[in-house]
């Protein structure tokens, strides 16, 4: 059968059908009567399903709810990958923890997989855009396909992951209780990337070109062009962080389609809930799709596609109990709750800055965003852990700079990248505090030598039971003094706000 979904919908009606699956989209430009294909559906005794990646669709067809029980048929909006197996997945992984902490989701296809415009059209008309993250049980406001983040699906498949608005980002916080959510999804190839990253540049420019059926049809252009490039094949990776008997535990299920079969994933589970249909095993009502069938049964409904899962289950450690191994537990107490936990959490307190007064200091201070001179200034530090890296965000008053942290292959020490720049830190412990002391360091990946390195004379304590610390960072060829500050930081409760 072959309709217009925005036309005459009476073929329907008259086919004797059972259930309708809406695959069309893009769900977010359904214009100023979105719903009216389940409305349809529910006033003719049809059942629906569609696959809505749109937050703001997805979460309204509750909206249908009282119809839907009165007719008793069910709408349900993104019975796809996202929400629909994404949440089934985070359903099982979070099964048996006291408390979930975190969750996060990544969708990392092929280059050689096909893709609709449809999905073209849905990353591109919010690139760029504002969208809220649940962080920390609070919401923020970031910039969509923002953030960018190498995630390994297994070893030897790894992709960049972007920051993206779906369902799972506007519905987990309240219905699995998280305190972070975070979804990413992204490309094979790099250009593909940067080029959505730009058409975000643009966009917050004022010149929103995203959306538009002429952007639409160059990238689709541009994405054929280059689709004999990279492979077939791509993945899904979904992380559950939590607690269990006051153990911080992480649990991870990870998918990998292979020969090009990656586009088929997205209506697996519709495939299941037909079938669950059929058994009579789906509720009537309207919501979203949102744990509404077992893994297990989505695990057959792709039987026969050329798909692998794994799930595994293994204590979770922060980056600095990883680094710092047998000597954790020399730690303060104070700083072993500052760096073992994982998530986000915030810390706040105050701080007095003094800054070089040299041309090169004051260079360095604006290139890295370093505070200004100020006594008893207000400071926060966000601390975001996924991975087994940290990213660091500082705001003292209104500056704010920011630093992301990785392992190093070094016992006792990590690695810290300021843009450009990396450098290797030592951390010992010292009657229960740590000092960070500048090993080595890289400038776009090319080694620094050493008489070129920023020197760090810094420390964090405990000391009445916060957090102090103390950081001075001096110049190469004693230049003298870049910038220093130290203060006291308190962890921030847990936010107690709805999502």
């Amino acid at each position: 059968m072959r309709l217009d979904r925005s036309g005459n919908l009476s073929p329907i009606a008259d086919g004797a059908i059972d259930v309708v699956v809406d695959a069309a989209g893009p769900f977010g430009a359904y214009g100023g009567d979105p719903y009216r294909l389940p409305r349809y559906c529910l006033a003719h005794g049809i059942d629906y399903l569609d696959l809505s990646d749109d937050a703001r669709f997805t979460a309204g067809i509750g909206d249908l709810d009282a119809a839907a029980r009165g007719a008793g048929r069910f709408a349900l909006s993104g019975a796809s990958s996202v929400p629909g197996l994404s949440s089934a997945v985070v359903t099982a992984l979070a099964a048996g923890l006291d408390h979930v902490d975190g969750i996060e989701t990544a969708i990392l296809p092929g280059n050689r997989a096909p893709r609709g415009r449809s999905v073209i059209a849905s990353i591109l008309g919010q690139a760029g855009g504002p969208m809220r993250m649940w962080t920390d049980g609070a919401w923020r406001e970031i910039r969509s396909w923002s953030g960018p983040r190498r995630i390994a699906l297994e070893l030897g498949l790894s992709r960049t992951g972007y920051r993206i608005a779906v369902p799972d980002t506007e519905l987990f916080p309240a219905h699995f209780g998280a305190r972070t959510v975070d979804f990413r999804a992204g490309m094979e190839l790099g250009v593909l990337n940067r080029a959505v990253a730009a058409v975000g540049g643009l966009r917050r420019l004022g010149l929103g070109i995203g959306g538009h059926r002429s952007s639409v049809a160059l990238s689709a252009w541009l994405a054929d062009r280059l689709s004999g490039f990279g492979t077939d094949r791509g993945g899904m990776v979904v992380t559950v962080t939590g607690r269990k008997a006051e153990e911080h535990v992480a649990r991870r299920w990870t998918l990998i389609a292979e020969a090009g079969e990656g586009p088929f994933v997205p209506a697996i589970v519709a495939r299941a809930l037909v079938r669950a249909a059929a058994r009579g095993g789906i509720a009537p009502g309207a919501r979203p799709c949102l744990g509404e069938i077992a893994l297990a049964d989505i695990d057959r409904a792709m039987a026969d596609l050329s798909v692998t899962t794994r799930m595994e289950d293994q204590a979770a450690r922060s980056l600095f109990r990883n680094a710092l191994g047998t000597n954790w537990d020399e730690l303060d107490p104070v700083l072993r709750a500052a760096h073992g936990g994982l998530g986000t959490e915030r810390f706040s307190g105050r701080a007095d800055v003094e800054r070089g007064g040299s041309l090169f200091a004051r260079l360095v201070c604006r290139l890295f965003g370093f505070p200004p001179d100020g006594k008893d200034q207000p400071v926060t530090v966000d601390m975001t852990r996924s991975g087994g890296r940290e990213v660091w965000t500082r705001r003292f008053g209104t500056a704010t700079f920011r630093s992301h942290l990785a392992p190093a292959s070094r016992p006792d020490h990590y690695l810290e990248r300021f843009g450009p720049f990396v450098y290797e830190l030592a951390i010992p412990v010292d009657n229960g505090a740590i000092r960070l002391e500048t090993r080595r360091g890289w400038f776009l990946g090319m080694p620094m030598p050493r008489r070129c390195l920023v020197a760090s004379d810094s420390e964090e304590s405990a000391r009445d039971g916060r957090l102090h610390f103390d950081v001075a960072l001096h110049a190469p060829f004693g230049l003298g003094l870049i910038v220093h500050y130290r203060g006291s930081l308190d962890r921030e409760p847990e936010a107690n706000g709805s999502p």
